[in-house]
This record gives structure tokens, sequence and C-alpha cells, in this order.
């Protein structure tokens, strides 16, 4: 099963980043020749129009094959053919497409589990909330001279204090009730009065929390690529498929939470890679679009193609690397 999730991880990411690239390039008038999902022998495969689809035998990877991108094309449907806007609009899809995916995964997960709220669910008995009177549904509207208008509001007033009592007002069957309550401190050291939130659904806070807690972690994985390329991180740190699937095998037994938040990680990391201005990659082919707005023809598309496969034998160079670490690291 291990196996098996990781496999379906995989497609829907891969899956996900090419349709980005299939519409977008279907939209501006880009003919696309192959659409597929995997690498190696063809298993399944039928043509509609224009675009062969087909289903591979390795699910390792896929691709979007479009008219003129890695050669000259006389087409006028040609990737190369095509103005400016429209071929990066179609380079950054994929990549945009994960970042979406992330999202909503992300979002999906904090509705499903719901948001904490300002209304207390249980106290900690023996606690400093339970000493000055507290009950379970008591509302906090305010602590010290801080509004309370939701949960982190709480945890950050109370965290940030120095004082030793603190100032807490409740609502209470629409009765506004003031205590004060001691400051206690938990095992890992926070700073705690022992009360535990009420979770409700909200669409619209989980869009936006799964929103920010995207943008986060995209910028601690932008941090540590660039510490990767300055040697402040080593690349044994680095994981391949081996490495992940079994991350994705051991987050499965913790439960389908769990899984979609690695989900949505994996595909956030997906969609950050795939913009680094290397060869083969989606952010190399983009800065070979700005490039060649001040070369022009200078840089052949075949030329381009070339540096593109150059860039691509180097990945699969670091990749063989990478599994070979992950072997010793996980099976060995």
């Amino acid at each position: 099963m291990m196996i098996v999730y990781a496999i379906l991880i995989f497609c829907l990411l891969i899956f996900v980043h090419e349709l980005g690239h299939f519409i977008s390039a279907k939209s501006v008038g880009i003919k696309v020749n192959e659409f597929a999902l995997g690498m190696g022998p063809q298993l399944l495969h039928f043509k509609k129009g224009e675009t062969e689809y087909s289903l591979r035998a390795f699910p390792i990877g896929g691709y979007c094959k479009m008219e003129g991108e890695d050669e000259d094309s006389s087409d006028a449907s040609a990737f190369n053919n095509k103005s400016f806007p429209a071929k990066a609009l179609v380079v950054v899809a994929g990549s945009a497409m994960n970042l979406l995916l992330a999202i909503l995964i992300l979002s999906a997960v904090l509705f499903a589990v719901g948001m904490p709220t300002n209304i207390i669910k249980d106290l900690t008995p023996d606690h400093p909330a339970v000493k000055a009177g507290m009950l379970p549904g008591d509302k906090i509207v305010q602590v010290e001279d801080n509004v309370i208008k939701e949960w982190n509001d709480i945890t950050d007033t109370i965290g940030n204090s120095k004082e030793s009592t603190l100032t807490v007002v409740a609502e209470r069957n629409g009765e506004i009730l003031s205590f004060e309550i001691d400051v206690a401190k938990a095992e890992d050291g926070r700073r705690i009065i022992g009360i535990t939130p009420d979770y409700a659904k909200s669409p619209g806070k989980a869009l936006l929390y799964g929103t920010k807690s995207t943008f986060e972690m995209g910028v601690k994985m932008v941090e540590i690529i660039g510490q990767l390329i300055t040697g402040e991180v080593s690349t044994k740190n680095l994981t391949g498929p081996v490495g992940i699937v079994y991350m994705v095998g051991d987050t499965a037994k913790l439960g389908w939470i769990y899984l979609a938040q690695l989900t949505a990680l994996i595909s956030l990391n997906l969609a950050i890679v795939n913009m680094l201005p290397f060869p083969a990659l989606d952010g190399g082919r983009l800065l070979f679009l700005f490039i060649r707005i001040f070369t022009g023809k200078t840089i052949s598309d075949e030329t381009e193609g070339k540096i593109h496969f150059v860039g691509l034998m180097l990945l699969f160079c670091l990749m063989i690397y990478i599994t070979f670490q992950d072997v010793g690291r996980f099976i060995l």
C-alpha cells in the first residue's frame, strides 16, 4: 500500500502539472501533439482532434508535447511561433496548477478539521482558568487590552505577555464577565492558562489559512534551496522518489489528514523546483523566453532544445545520485 499511495500521489501531481500546460496551450491556440501520463511504453492511447492521449508504463513522469516546443516549426499554431505572453503563460501554468492544488488540499484539510474559535470547549483541571471560574462555552472577547476575534489572538496575547496575572473578559449567555487569571507554563515553556478551543467549519477561513500556510511553506522551501546553493545545507538532505515512497508510507499510518498535508507539501515543492532557472525546467524555459526578447533568433529553437536536453540529462544524473543515497538511507 505504501507503493500504491506513492504512485497515486505522483500520478495526481504530474497529471495536474501537465494539465496546466495542456489547458493553457489549448487556450492560446498552440498545437499539442501528445498528452501523456507516465513514461516508457504505451499502455493505452487514443487520438482526439490533433492530440494523442496516452497512458504509459512507468508512473514517474508525464509530458505535454507541443508542436515547436524544442524544435523549429513553420506551423502557425506551433509554440515557437506564438507571442511572448502566450508562451510565458504556458510555461508557468504547470507550476501554477501545482501551487493551486497545494492551496486547495490544505484548505480542504482545514475545513474538514475545523478552525479553532475563541469559544472554550474544555478546561484543563487544576489549571488557572478553572480556578478563576471559567466554564466551557465561554467566549473570550478580550485579554488585557487586546480585542479577541479568533483563537490565535488568545495564544499570541498570552504567549507575548510578561505579567504573571492577566485580565480575561468573556461572554457567557449574553453576560460579560471579567476574570483575573494566573499564567502557567507548559512543559515546552509556553505560557498557558489551561483552555482548549471549540472548532467551527468555515470555508472562507479555511481557504484564507490554507493560502497563508502554503505561502509560509513556500518561503521556507525557497530559503532551503538558497542554502543548498550556498552550501549551508548538504545535498545529503535531499530526498528523491525512494525517500518519498517511505515518507508516504510512514505518513499514511497516521491517517488521511497527514497524507493529504504531505501531498500538498510535495505539490508545492514541485511547483517551486520547476520554476528554478535551470535548463529543462519550466523556469529555464521562462528564462530563455526573456533572453530571446533581446537576442531574437540568435539562439535558434533547435539550439535551445539541445540546451534543455543537456539540462535534462544533468537532472537525471542528480536523480540517480539522490536515488542511490535514498537506497542507502531507507533500504540498506
